[in-house]
């Protein structure tokens, strides 16, 4: 006989039968095995009922092949079978990890002996069905497996729905642990946050005149320096309240209650007695248990931010300066170098006539003032750059004491303590001597009455980070025993356009003319006072390093008395017609021989046509092609060696002029006199290529 395998299609319900509590019916297989296929019939016509599928075989090799790829509720197993009978069937199922605990009833017309039965049982059998079979028989038998798989398989079901409702569960209660580690983190950190900056959070009743603060934490301690309890004190905070600010805060607080919400900022007095600068948020908060209404506000120290608009409007009003005065300095510093050059010229004509000397000189000297006016302004507004040289303060500080004394007046007692030894500095010569004399008539305006200005100088070292050689410097203080100043004057003593004189008595621009000199020059400026005792201002400019420490160039007085051009050739570069005149009347009275260029293009044309020029001398700022930057750089490449002599009266942000000699505009003929000297005194005369000195400003 063929091997037959068929699956019975379950019945009309089909797999979706619902029992009559209402769930579905767990269906069962059973695996049916005969060789005769009358007998599989018979069995499957007796088991066709709802829930049950049945699976028919014909052979025990198909059985064992579905034993393996099924699972079964019951397994109805022939004894005598070809090949193989039913109780080596019953082995190699049991042997089996996924049939071994399937329970399985023989079917069987022959051996109903007990020795038969017996070895069925030991086999794996749970029971015998003889034929020919009685259906009801059969039906009870199997009926009561199949209820015994459906209750284990609900309980597997059950046991398997639990652990994956405990797994969800543990998911759940593990997402929410996360979740609430998580949402504590954020809390700490805004916590830490909160703690590390000036903000502090409070509750207040609303329209109470005494203003009783409820702070929700403790950072208001650090902020202020009063613990928390203390604001709860009846006027407490109206009594650290700067009177200035009092009546217009008050006000707002009182029309907070139609406003709703309110931004106030004024100052209030810490425990230190420092006074901050506070921005106090208020909203007006209506609570919806119908408790009385209260504001919420925060407080937040802006002290810092203050600060920094200040320094901003200093650095603003600095700009405005240094591009006004950089905006006038050209023009200005040529008018005042043809006033000033004339006059040294007409000082030689008027020997012997004493009283138009001393006019001429007068004039001089006024014009020099104008002049070191707009140096100080370019100063102020780092517009302008330094001419330091070496200063040895044993012969600075004598000259300048001398100068003092006649300056302050006999009602100003003045002292000098100078620390040995001092190192030299580097610095510009006339830039620091006017600044000390600015801090020295500011402290003898501070002493209507007459006082004692005390000028101390010592060395004195500033640690270095990372372990370093600390920086040497040099400590310039100022000490006067004046009316002195509130802590919100000091604090804008180096702002431009700040004064507290009288209107036409000062222009604000003194100590903040220092202040830029100083850090032009690599330093630091510092002020103490204490209102009724004195000011106390203290320069701090940095050592020379032993290559910077060049002397001063000697005075003209100290060099020959009169430079000769032996009839040397100069070349002169200036756009302004009248400086240009000028210039080449100084340079001719000195006995050169002057060519004269309106802008570079007719300079180079000129450096072409004349191989005996000497020296150019050129402006920085022409009109044309070149500018006298350009043209030095030109002359250097083209003619190498020609000395070069550069002059301005400004120059701007973006020139660069260090690699030349400078002379700045206005200049006095001495001044003149000495850049010649440096460059041609004792020079053989030139060769047939000629050599230039440029002059750029």
């Amino acid at each position: 006989m063929s091997e037959l395998s068929t699956l019975v299609a379950p019945g009309p319900d089909g797999p979706g039968v619902v029992a009559e509590t209402g769930d579905p019916v767990i269906r069962a297989k059973i695996l049916i095995v005969d060789d005769d296929r009358r007998n599989l019939l018979a069995a499957s016509e007796v088991l066709d009922e709802p829930g049950l599928d049945l699976v028919l075989v014909d052979s025990p090799e198909e059985a064992l092949r579905r034993t393996l790829r099924d699972d079964f509720a019951l397994i109805l197993l022939d004894v005598q079978m070809p090949r193989m009978d039913g109780y080596e069937v019953a082995s190699l199922i049991r042997s089996r990890p996924r049939s071994s605990q399937v329970p399985i009833l023989f079917l069987t017309a022959h051996n109903k002996d007990d020795i038969h039965i017996f070895r069925g049982y030991s086999a794996g059998a749970v029971d015998y069905v003889f034929k020919p079979i009685q259906p009801l028989v059969l039906k009870s038998k199997v009926g009561v497996f199949v209820e015994l798989y459906r209750k284990t398989e609900e309980i597997r079901r059950k046991a398997a729905a639990e652990k994956q409702l405990l797994l969800e569960n543990l998911r759940v209660r593990g997402e929410k642990l996360e979740a609430e580690r998580a949402l504590r983190r954020g809390e700490q950190h805004q916590a830490a946050v909160l703690r590390s900056l000036p903000i502090a959070l409070y509750t207040a009743p609303l329209g109470e005149t005494d203003r009783c603060l409820n702070f929700t934490s403790d950072n208001i301690e650090r902020i202020t320096g009063f613990p928390r309890d203390a604001f709860g004190g009846a006027g407490f905070w109206q009594s650290q309240l700067n009177a200035q600010d009092r009546d217009p805060v008050l006000a707002a607080l009182r029309a907070v209650t139609e406003t709703g919400t309110v931004s106030l900022e004024y100052r209030w007095r810490n425990a230190d007695g420092d006074e901050r600068h506070i921005l106090d948020q208020i909203v007006v908060n209506h609570p919806d248990d119908g408790s009385p209404p209260e504001l919420f506000g925060m407080w937040f120290d802006v002290t810092e931010r203050k600060e920094l608009e200040l320094s901003l409007l200093h650095a603003s009003k600095l700009e405005a300066v240094g591009r006004l005065t950089g905006g006038i300095a050209h023009d200005f510093n040529n008018m005042l170098s043809i006033v000033i050059g004339n006059l040294d010229l007409l000082q030689g004509s008027l020997r012997g006539d004493e009283k138009a000397l001393r006019r001429v000189q007068n004039a001089i000297e006024g014009a020099q003032r104008c002049a070191e006016l707009t140096s100080r302004l370019l100063t102020f507004s780092r517009r302008s750059p330094l001419q330091p040289v070496g200063l040895d303060f044993a012969a600075f500080m004598p000259g300048l004491i001398e100068l003092l004394k006649r300056t302050l007046g006999e009602r100003v007692s003045l002292s000098l303590s100078m620390e040995e030894p001092l190192p030299d500095i580097c610095v510009d010569h006339a830039q620091l001597e006017a600044a000390l004399i600015n801090l020295a008539v500011n402290a003898r305006d501070a002493m209507p009455e007459g006082g004692r200005l005390t000028i101390s100088v010592r060395p004195q070292a500033h640690a270095a980070a990372g372990g370093e050689a600390a920086d040497r410097f040099v400590e310039i203080t100022v000490c006067d025993t004046g009316t002195g100043m509130p802590p919100s004057v000091l604090a804008r003593v180096f702002e431009p356009f700040f004064t507290t004189k009288e209107a036409g008595k000062g222009t604000g621009l003194g100590l903040s003319m220092v202040h830029g000199f100083v850090q032009q020059s690599g330093g630091a400026i510092s002020a103490e006072s204490v209102p009724g005792q004195g000011t106390r201002i203290t320069l701090a400019l940095p050592a020379a390093d032993r290559d910077d420490r060049t002397r001063a160039a000697p005075h003209p007085d100290e060099m020959s008395e009169a430079l000769q051009g032996g009839g040397r050739t100069i070349l002169v570069v200036e756009d302004d017609d009248d400086v240009r005149q000028t210039t080449v009347a100084a340079m001719e009275a000195l006995d050169f021989e002057v060519f004269a260029a309106r802008n570079g293009d007719e300079a180079l044309t000129l450096l072409d046509q004349k191989p005996g020029i000497a020296l150019v001398f050129s402006d920085v700022n022409m009109p044309g092609s070149l500018t006298g930057l350009e043209l030095g750089h030109l002359v250097r490449r083209r003619w190498p060696h020609i000395p070069m002599i550069l002059t301005s009266g400004f120059l701007r942000e973006e020139q660069d002029a260090s690699a030349f000699d400078l002379l700045q505009k206005p200049y006095r003929a001495a001044d003149l006199v000495s850049k010649l000297q440096a460059h041609l005194l004792n020079s053989e005369a030139p060769p047939s290529d000629t050599s230039t000195l440029a002059l750029e400003a």
